[in-house]
């Protein structure tokens, strides 16, 4: 949790898996629980929600991750994350996919980059739900499409 503003206790942490299930119930798809088959039944999740605050790349799908320390630099963001694209471009159709963070948060940069997301400079933000002056409200934003995933796995 270094790149988000605060930490959550337990009746917090347990309001954020309520709405995640609610979202997955309503759209049909959200954060899924990244299993490693053998390994660890719950490494983390992995998956797509919908921006839920008013931003100007808004409305739109953000493709997430959130990972265990100890399943860090083994692949399996990146793996996952190419499997949620996939999942959002074959089976969803969407068009495109936006996925953001704090500028310093270099291991999830390089998941999006690794997937053929492009970060669009002058579409960086500062995040509404993070007070001002907070060091972590400024955010940056990449993007990608079907044609970007495809191109990326040749």
């Amino acid at each position: 949790m270094r790149h988000f503003p605060t930490t959550l206790d337990r009746p917090q942490s347990d309001a954020v898996a309520h709405r995640l299930a609610q979202h997955i119930e309503t759209h049909g798809y959200g954060p899924w629980v990244l299993e490693i088959p053998g390994v660890t039944p719950f490494a983390g999740f992995v998956g797509l929600m919908r921006v839920g605050f008013d931003a100007p790349f808004a409305p739109a799908v953000e493709i997430g991750w959130r990972l265990a320390r100890a399943w860090w630099s083994k692949g399996y963001a990146t793996e996952a994350a190419f499997a949620a694209a996939h999942f959002a471009f074959d089976t969803l159709g969407l068009e495109a996919l936006v996925s953001f963070t704090v500028p310093a948060n270099v291991r999830s940069r390089a998941v999006m980059a690794r997937i053929g997301m492009r970060h669009c400079p002058d579409e960086d933000f500062l995040h509404p739900l993070i007070p001002a002056g907070h060091r972590m409200r400024r955010h940056v934003l990449y993007r990608l499409n079907a044609d970007e995933l495809a191109a990326n796995q040749r």
